[in-house]
């Protein structure tokens, strides 16, 4: 599958290792993720040489192309929720995962739209084990 993998840039990387484990675990599964990138150290610095119009452009260009948008939304980022917003006004399946103890918006939380899944983890490692059965549960429906 074509998964777009959202997360935050300029709002805060304190999540950077839940942010590789999710794109090596989708990577390793034989997903294309084309925004792999963004969960490496060092995206700040890459993506501050690129535009915003450009920006714009090449994420949604992926946005549309892909299967689903995976998000890790425990830090707050206007970018990660506008991309969610968009894939689902695409009509895209979306999960938003969080670490249980980090608040995260009701415009989330409290979205009943039905291609939206919110998953909490309390460990890292239960992160890659949410995003498994929701890839899972698009593929069965496909």
């Amino acid at each position: 599958m074509n998964i777009y993998f959202a997360c935050s840039i300029t709002g805060g990387r304190e999540f950077e290792s839940v942010y590789q484990a999710i794109t090596a675990a989708l990577l390793d599964d034989g997903h294309d993720v084309p925004t792999a990138h963004l969960a490496e150290a060092g995206v700040v610095a890459l993506e501050k040489i690129v535009q915003p119009g450009d920006v714009y452009h090449r994420d949604v260009t992926w946005i549309r192309a892909c299967d689903a948008l995976i998000a890790e939304v425990s830090t707050p980022s206007h970018g990660v929720g506008y991309e969610i917003g968009y894939a689902l006004g695409l009509g895209k399946p979306v999960l938003c995962c969080h670490q249980a103890d980090q608040s995260v918006s009701k415009m989330i939380t409290g979205n009943p739209d039905p291609n939206l899944t919110v998953g909490s983890y309390s460990r890292d490692e239960q992160v890659v084990q949410i995003v498994r059965e929701f890839l899972s549960n698009i593929q069965s429906r496909l």
